[in-house]
């Protein structure tokens, strides 16, 4: 009963709550995100059209060298959490 009591508070909690508001985000020439009123930032809601950013994403395709990199990072990320051994669980000494 009592656990059941602490959830109902939390959710009361969490949907009571006041969504935060974020500030606007613009987006340069490039159509990258930049704040606000820096030099150089479009008018808020603006975006890059879409064959400009068609046209860019072609022009800067992903490396094969890079993607090669970020799979051997994982790969030796895994192989290392394969490597640590079983967890049996805690023993009675260890608990206070």
């Amino acid at each position: 009963m009592r656990r059941t009591l602490l959830a109902l508070i939390a959710v009361a909690n969490l949907l009571a709550a006041p969504a935060a508001m974020a500030a606007p985000t613009c987006q340069d020439i490039n159509g990258y995100t930049i704040r606000c009123g820096t030099p150089g930032a479009m008018p808020v809601g603006w975006t890059l059209p879409f064959q400009q950013r068609w046209e860019r994403d072609w022009v800067n395709p992903v490396e094969p060298r890079q993607l090669l990199k970020v799979i051997c990072v994982l790969g030796v990320y895994f192989c290392l959490l394969a490597m640590l051994p079983d967890f049996e669980g805690w023993k009675d000494e260890e608990r206070s």
